[in-house]
């Protein structure tokens, strides 16, 4: 199978968008996505068997999803664009995909996505899934929050799911 690559924009930076013939592959907004940083694409070529090419414009609806997302309007990602789940399987897709269920500007603890993903009791297993995402942004993972009502971390970058919490929540007047 051949994948291809391009970058979309966001409010921290560049993503590196992954495509296969079945859809959206990865969306990695880890530290630098700069298209001069090699690591980014080694790792996804790593996980994937197999260099993806570059393709300018491969990224360009995903663009237009971010856009308005960041615009304000209630975007979910899986409806408007395939995914192909290849890089996560097992609990950690369930738990992936049950975090796609949780509404705009709302949010579930991770217990609560253990139970819709089908395992009670698997809070860190969710926590665990939402940090290897291979869907930065896209799975809306910053909308998994800790049982105690705190959001808790993105990766590394805290301030990102505040960001993205407070965007959801003004942009629809909570």
């Amino acid at each position: 199978m051949s994948f291809r690559y391009d970058f979309a924009p966001t409010p921290f930076g560049d993503g590196l968008a992954v495509f296969s013939a079945d859809g959206l592959v990865s969306f990695d907004l880890s530290e630098s996505a700069d298209p001069g940083v090699p690591w980014l694409l080694e790792g996804v070529s790593r996980r994937l068997g197999s260099a993806p090419e570059p393709h300018p414009g491969a990224a360009d609806e995903l663009s237009q999803l971010l856009a308005a997302y960041f615009d304000g309007q209630p975007i979910r990602f899986d409806d408007d664009m395939p995914f192909d789940w290849r890089l996560t399987d097992g609990f950690s897709r369930a738990a992936l995909q049950a975090v796609c269920e949780i509404p705009w500007g709302e949010t579930m603890s991770y217990g609560e996505v253990a139970i819709v993903a089908g395992s009670i009791g698997a809070a860190r297993a969710v926590g665990t899934a939402c940090r290897l995402t291979p869907f930065s942004v896209v799975v809306p993972v910053h909308r998994v929050i800790r049982s105690d009502g705190t959001p808790g971390h993105y990766g590394a970058h805290p301030e990102r799911k505040r960001f993205l919490l407070d965007l959801e929540r003004d942009a629809s007047g909570a």
